[in-house]
């Protein structure tokens, strides 16, 4: 499994001429919690939203995003199905993570995707605070059948309570 958060920062890098295009900012996901494309670095205050969708990418490496050319790269247009993994106000990272149940399994810090960089998100890292990751570690939870963004709440089944795994255990233990 690979964080989505190692794609923000990379460069993209056209194949056609080897120049770079820009730099990864975000990933916007669908309501099926597939990537729906990346989101670039804006060149100025003033200038539209420009990204590429998901499908015009050639490759997601761990140095660079490759595509094609310079035509892939489209003005955003909103839609109200998009959401954000770090940046703006339908972001997902920050939000609490509730099971139906009630119970609060922490805050999204971060999804996982296939170790191929599949548009798939296979799961969720989730923090109970920063005392708590350094105490604790970080919790993974798999992605399950349904999962909802809601206006201040990731939605999960009740059962996710029971899901919850360590993702890794700081050295002090």
């Amino acid at each position: 499994m690979r964080k989505a958060r190692d794609l923000i920062g990379l460069p993209v890098i056209t194949v056609e001429s080897g120049k770079q295009v820009g730099q990864v900012k975000d990933l916007c996901i669908d309501s099926n919690w597939n990537i729906k494309g990346i989101f670039l670095e804006a060149k100025s205050w003033f200038s539209s939203i420009k990204w590429i969708e998901w499908n015009q990418i050639i490759a997601t490496g761990e140095d660079a995003v490759t595509i094609p050319n310079e035509s892939v790269i489209a003005e955003y247009s909103h839609d109200a199905g998009w959401i954000a993994l770090i940046d703006g106000s339908r972001k997902i990272t920050g939000l609490p993570m509730i099971t139906v149940g009630g119970h609060q399994l922490g805050m999204v810090e971060d999804v996982y995707l296939g170790e191929d960089w599949g548009k798939q998100i296979v799961g969720y890292e989730l923090s109970e605070g920063f005392i708590s990751d350094l105490k604790e570690g970080r919790k993974w939870l798999p992605m399950p059948e349904t999962a909802t963004r809601g206006e201040d709440a990731v939605i999960v089944p009740t059962h996710c309570a029971a899901e919850v795994e360590e993702l890794f255990v700081s050295k002090e233990e």
